[in-house]
Parts: structure tokens; C-alpha cells; sequence
């Protein structure tokens, strides 16, 4: 059962899963932003344009990327409570939109980035609880003590004979949060140039989904043998990491503000200012 009805209504366990971890993740953000020196009220107007356009991108990304898995009626396109959201394309649209709202307010941008990297983690991390409740994105079967059962309806085909998989969306569940809480101390006690936990979040989630798509037996495209996300966070990997790098040498080799030193001819007029101060009074004999 994938959700409950509330009168006429029938909640998806899917959706109420993104609003906890949305919910969650807007508190931390908060927290932080206002630690900062921020407005906490900055990080709800951000939710209010990042989350709805993350739907839409996430969406967007699943529809472009499998097509063959678009339910077969009108609204399939949309039918985000079946399922269906690509990280990649939620985080690339909400970040586009959010800049755009951040340099409208005269908000610093990489400020608020480093203080919702953390917060990204927890919203997706929770948001997997709902693929249990959907059975979808497992891994290869498996007999180790964790292992998910799933219906034999939602196996995928070479894998009916199969009853036990790889909870992979609960492996990156528990890799986003331990995630979030390094970025966390390390914001605390590691002096990193403005935008650097960003480029972690990215660098570390893209990580982890490559390991990931090594497990994942779920429909998706293949270019030589390997799944398509593989690809897209191998990329993203190397993009974050040199980002990172960019980011920290361009602190290191920005100069500090320093005291102007004199010109030459400045500095000669100087002393001989100091000379004539120095030199004693007429009829002053020096002791």
C-alpha cells in the first residue's frame, strides 16, 4: 500500500515523504541562514520558488531521460505522485530560479548555497523513504540480512524469480545524512572559501550515485553497458570537484586590503619633513 485516504482524498505516502524532508530541511536552513547573519525569512521565500520549480526540473529530467516509463494516459507526464523525479534536473532548475531570486534581493548567493547544502541532503534523503513505499529504485538481488522484498508486480523483467533486492534508496538515505552532517562541521571548523559546501554537497551526492547506479536494476538508458545517471554523476563529480578547486584558489590567491605604501617622491618629501621636525630650535642648544 502506497498511501491513505483522508476522507475523499488519498495521500501517497511518495509525496508526504518530500513534505516532511522539505519541511525539515527549511528548519535547518533557517537555523543556519540566521547563524550566518541572514534573514531567516529569505530561506522560506526560496522554498516557496525552489521547491515548485525542483518538482517541474525533477519531472522534466524523468520525462526527457526515460520516456518509455511515462504512464499511458494524458496526465502521465505529470503524475509525480506515481514516482518519477530526477534529482538532477529538481536541483539544476530550483538553483537557476533561486540565483535569479537571491541576486533580485541582494542576497549573497554562495552564502545561502553553503547554508542549504546541508538542508538539500536531508529533503532528499527523507524523500527516498518514499521509493520503499512505492517499491521502486532498488538494487540487484541480494540474501543479506537487510534485504527488501518486493512484489513480483514491480520487478523488473530477468528478476521475477527473484524476492529479495538491495534497498539502495535506504544506502542513500543513510550517505545524505552523514553527508549533511560533514558539511555541517565542516563549515564550523574548517575555513572554506564562500560556495565550497555547495560544490561538496554536489560533489560528494554525485559520488555516491555513482556507486549507486553500479546496484540499481530499475529501467533506465545504457550507453555501453553502463546506466545513464552513472554518466550524468561521473560528470557532475568532476565538474563539483573542480569547482572546489577553483573556489579555493581564487581565496587563496585574492591580495588583503593592506595600508597604501608611499610613492617614491611622497616618501622622500616624508623624511625630509622628519628631518626639519627633528633639527633643534635656534638658540636651543641640545643638552
Amino acid at each position: 500500500m502506497n498511501g491513505f485516504h483522508v476522507g475523499p482524498l488519498f495521500v501517497h505516502f511518495y509525496a508526504l515523504m518530500y513534505i516532511v524532508g522539505i519541511s525539515l530541511a527549511v528548519l535547518v536552513g533557517r537555523r543556519r541562514w540566521s547563524a550566518a547573519g541572514g534573514d531567516p525569512a529569505m530561506v522560506e521565500e526560496i522554498a516557496l520558488w525552489g521547491v515548485p520549480f525542483g518538482i517541474l526540473g525533477g519531472r522534466l529530467y524523468f520525462d526527457l531521460t526515460t520516456p518509455s516509463q511515462i504512464p499511458p494516459h494524458w496526465w502521465g507526464p505529470l503524475a509525480v505522485w506515481d514516482g518519477g523525479l530526477g534529482i538532477w534536473g529538481g536541483v539544476a532548475l530550483a538553483t537557476a530560479v533561486c540565483v535569479w531570486r537571491l541576486r533580485k534581493a541582494g542576497t549573497s548567493v554562495t552564502g545561502m548555497m553553503d547554508a542549504l547544502a546541508p538542508s538539500l541532503l536531508i529533503a532528499s534523503g527523507i524523500g527516498r523513504i518514499g521509493n520503499y513505499f512505492n517499491q521502486e529504485l532498488f538494487g540487484g538481488p541480494t540474501h543479506l540480512p537487510w534485504a527488501l522484498q518486493i512484489a513480483p508486480q514491480f520487478r523488473p523483467p530477468g528478476y521475477l524469480q527473484d524476492t529479495t533486492f538491495h534497498p539502495t534508496f535506504l544506502y542513500e538515505l543513510i550517505w545524505d545524512l552523514l553527508l549533511a552532517a560533514v558539511l555541517v562541521w565542516l563549515g564550523h571548523h574548517r575555513k572554506l572559501a564562500p560556495g565550497s559546501l555547495f560544490a561538496l554537497y554536489i560533489a560528494g551526492y554525485s559520488t555516491f550515485r555513482m556507486f549507486e547506479e553500479s546496484l540499481r536494476v530499475d529501467y533506465s538508458q545504457h550507453f555501453l553497458g553502463l546506466r545513464l545517471n552513472f554518466y550524468v554523476a561521473a560528470a557532475l563529480t568532476l565538474g563539483a570537484l573542480i569547482w572546489l578547486t577553483l573556489l579555493q584558489r581564487h581565496q587563496h590567491t585574492t591580495p588583503t586590503t593592506t595600508e597604501p605604501q608611499p610613492q617614491p617622491d611622497e616618501a622622500a618629501a616624508d623624511e625630509a619633513g622628519l628631518a626639519r621636525s627633528s633639527a633643534p630650535a635656534a638658540g636651543h642648544p641640545q643638552n
